[in-house]
């Protein structure tokens, strides 16, 4: 029986691996995750229950120096994402120094008066002891909570974490129903489960200038079948040709590595269908950016 919630926002550079703590412990997909930097756009809610727990973590873009509108819309999320919360986890990479985006991380988390858990991330690429000069670091720069070495593709570390977030959980009802995981609507998770595809497949900036559109998403009667139409917008014309690819084939292969993903999460069988559409500039228009799901 659910007694209390505790709502932590997740927060760093981008990277630092945000994504995969909240895939780990909601045990769903619910951000998508890749190597390459601002996979995540938007505020994403991951929900489980630790205990009598509800915990909702709030994944949110990885802060950095914007460029275009869009990139104002991610930096003023994670701006947004610190205030009203129980409290914020600072992530970071196990690197000897403090970083112009943490610095101007903690100036936001200070000034909000909320609670602060750093949480350095990926120690099982390091040995044990090159973590003492980082915590030393940090717990001079801040007054942590708390400070908890894990590795959130391993496991590591996540159980002391879970307890850390425990300590501020406040008494109250339930805020999401049982079986919940996430607050996204399924067409967004599988518009991003799209986009993660072409920034596995594409190099260099195309992925960066993509967005996803689901123009239809309906189930067949009678029968165990999701038929899914996605419109994937560029920048240029000439990115166009390179995510449909020779004969079709790049876009035949993220729309095959995609359905797999959308299979899982749904839980039965899709019917996907890709076209590709150029949008110059979408980026820097406040329009289109509404029409992808980016509003505040």
């Amino acid at each position: 029986m659910i007694e209390k919630t505790a709502m932590i926002a997740v927060v760093g550079r981008p990277n630092v691996g945000k994504s995969t703590l909240t895939n780990v412990l909601t045990g769903d997909k619910v951000a998508i995750v890749t190597p390459k930097p601002q996979t995540t756009r938007n505020r994403i809610f991951g929900v489980f229950t630790h205990g009598s727990t509800q915990m909702i973590l709030m994944d949110t873009p990885g802060f950095h120096k914007a460029r275009t509108r869009l990139g104002d819309y991610m930096v003023g999320v994670v701006k947004e994402s610190v205030a009203d919360v129980d409290a914020v986890a600072l992530m970071v990479e196990p690197i000897g120094n403090i970083g112009m985006q943490e610095e101007l991380l903690l100036e936001h988390i200070k000034s909000s008066g909320v609670p602060a858990i750093l949480v350095i991330n990926k120690i099982d690429t390091v040995k044990v002891d090159e973590t003492l000069p980082i915590i030393e670091l940090y717990s001079r720069h801040f007054d942590f909570d708390a400070i908890v070495p894990i590795s959130a593709r391993k496991g590591s570390g996540v159980t002391e974490l879970l307890g850390i977030f425990d300590r501020h959980a406040k008494e109250g009802p339930q805020l999401f129903p049982d079986g919940m995981t996430t607050d996204q609507p399924e067409k967004q998770v599988i518009a991003e489960i799209i986009r993660e595809k072409l920034l596995i497949c594409m190099d260099r900036e195309i992925p960066h200038g993509t967005a996803v559109e689901i123009t239809k998403f309906s189930e067949r009667d009678g029968e165990d079948i999701i038929d899914v139409d996605a419109t994937i917008y560029c920048e240029k014309a000439s990115h166009k040709g390179m995510i449909i690819g020779k004969n079709g084939a790049m876009l035949k292969r993220i729309g095959q590595m995609a359905r797999e993903d959308i299979e899982r999460f749904m839980g039965v069988k899709v019917f996907l269908q890709t076209w590709v559409k150029v949008k110059e500039n979408w980026r820097d228009s406040q329009l289109m950016m509404k029409n992808f799901g980016y509003v505040k």
